[in-house]
């Protein structure tokens, strides 16, 4: 856990970010250092800052632009608050996240008076208890403020989805502007970040679902190792790529959110001299998808030279273009066997695959009015993740994404990270054919169970897009000190204006 030290530390890494009048009453792109700040000379309260937040909330998410970020508030929030606002008096600060309001994404199981139902109505009336990674955020001294809506079943239902649309949550819209994507599935937490309804916010991904609506909504996301944050109390879809990951508007935040759901320090990574020496490959064959990203990801690569950075261009992964197909056909069989034993050990008012399916034919005017959900399907009719089949897949696939993949590449051009565009622009959302993914860094890192980091990077047409750092496995500190010494030399972060369309 994080000490009183730590956030000092984390602090003073900070301070070349500040800006003249930091600190000050309001929350629109205020830091987790400088709301901390706020509390510690007390210029206001935690209480105080959840007021804030939730007017904020009342403003931008549920009237005004709409963005439909979030799918329940904590109605206890007000109450921790005024606990860790006494607490800061008598006893002191427990460290940065002390009486810090945070979202979390609706499949982080939490036992207190929110649900937790990845967005279905099938799991709305259910219990739960906290996940190991929200014990962490409570022992911190987090406020969680409420829950955001996200792709329902974290976008493991139908390959024609529409990312940000759940059952229960309905349609989340971009911050930048309100007709365009998200992304999924952490797509209410990447754009309530980006609209500043909270300090920070943890989502979680399989495949992009950290980095891509992170890139999207002109925010910071990394997506750990596998296994860094404990992964208990999280709606699956696959123990071998699932993790939670923390969203925030700048590394250092990102940073600070990370160290208290992995229980480590990554103060040190916060060097604005971090880039010097370091050997960054660039994923040509990742790039193509769109022009205008690839001009800025050129315009990127300048920056890391001038940074100190010794680029070798190209840095292709050789095993690339095979990863997806079976990819997709392992997560088919750990879809079904993670979620029934989610599933059954929760007590849900459903119990296995099969019974969700089921409540989403009986209620296919509420669950299914644009698209279907044929990946659930599909997934029920594979075998055990105990057959020969599946463990010769996911042999197989291994070895394509690590020793012949990422490890490869790594040690053959002796790397320290891989550079790629994290995602396209936001796409118009979309009933009749769903998502428009054009192309993304995602897949290579998400099957390896590898780190990867995004920083915006710049715009295409007002729509923010990211730049996407990657590597070998626990190289957190490194991808952290990359990402921020490129976002401190770019400042590419730009507020959303909550426009109703692009302006061209």
């Amino acid at each position: 856990m994080q000490s009183r030290r730590e956030f000092i530390q984390l602090g003073a890494g900070f301070a070349l970010t500040m800006q003249s009048g930091a600190g000050q009453d309001s929350v629109e792109e205020a830091t987790i250092v400088q709301l901390q700040e706020g509390l510690t000379l007390s210029r206001f309260t935690s209480v105080q800052l959840v007021e804030k937040y939730l007017a904020r909330i009342a403003l931008v998410d549920k009237s005004g632009p709409k963005i439909n970020s979030i799918i329940e508030l904590n109605p206890d929030a007000a109450a921790i608050a005024a606990a860790l606002d006494r607490e800061r008096k008598d006893k002191g600060v427990r460290g940065p996240l002390h009486g810090i309001p945070i979202l979390i994404k609706d499949n982080i199981d939490t036992g207190d008076k929110m649900m937790t139902s990845a967005g279905s109505l099938a799991l709305a009336s259910s219990t739960a208890k906290d996940a190991p990674l929200v014990t962490r955020l409570r022992e911190a001294g987090a406020i969680l403020l409420g829950k955001t809506n996200l792709s329902e079943w974290a976008n493991f239902r139908s390959s024609h989805s529409v990312s940000g649309w759940s059952g229960r949550g309905g349609q989340t819209r971009n911050p930048y502007a309100l007709d365009r994507n998200p992304s999924g599935s952490s797509s209410g937490t990447g754009a309530a970040v980006s609209a500043c309804l909270c300090a920070a916010g943890v989502g979680t991904e399989t495949d992009g679902s950290v980095v891509s609506p992170s890139s999207i909504n002109g925010i910071v996301g990394i997506k750990p190792t596998v296994g860094l944050i404990p992964g208990a109390g999280i709606v699956p879809i696959s123990h071998r790529q699932d993790t939670a990951g923390p969203m925030a508007r700048t590394v250092t935040d990102a940073a600070i959110l990370l160290g208290v759901l992995a229980g480590a320090s990554y103060g040190r990574a916060l060097d604005v001299n971090g880039l010097k020496g370091a050997r960054i490959g660039v994923a040509r064959q990742i790039f193509g998808f769109n022009a205008r990203v690839d001009k800025l990801m050129e315009s990127a690569i300048d920056t890391l030279k001038q940074l100190g950075a010794l680029i070798v261009d190209p840095a292709n992964i050789p095993t690339y273009s095979k990863l997806s197909e079976p990819e997709n056909e392992a997560l088919l069989y750990e879809f079904k066997a993670d979620l029934n034993a989610y599933l059954e050990a929760r007590g849900a008012q459903v119990k296995s695959l099969k019974e969700a399916i089921e409540f989403n034919e009986k209620n296919r005017d509420r669950e299914m009015p644009y698209f279907e959900q044929e990946l659930m399907i599909k997934a029920e009719a594979k075998g055990p993740v105990t057959s020969r089949d599946y463990r010769d897949l996911v042999g197989r696939l291994n070895k394509l994404a690590k020793q012949d993949g990422i490890d490869a590449t790594m040690s053959k051009l002796a790397l320290d990270a891989i550079i790629a565009p994290t995602d396209g622009p936001a796409w118009p959302i979309d009933y009749v054919d769903g998502d428009h993914f054009t192309g993304g860094a995602s897949t290579p890192a998400a099957i390896a169970g590898y780190p990867h980091v995004t920083v915006p990077m710049g715009f295409v047409f007002g729509l923010p897009v990211g730049i996407s750092f990657f590597g070998s496995p626990r190289t957190e500190v490194k991808l952290i000190k990359y990402a921020y010494a490129f976002e401190q030399a770019t400042k590419a972060r730009q507020a959303p204006q909550f426009l109703a369309s692009v302006k061209i």
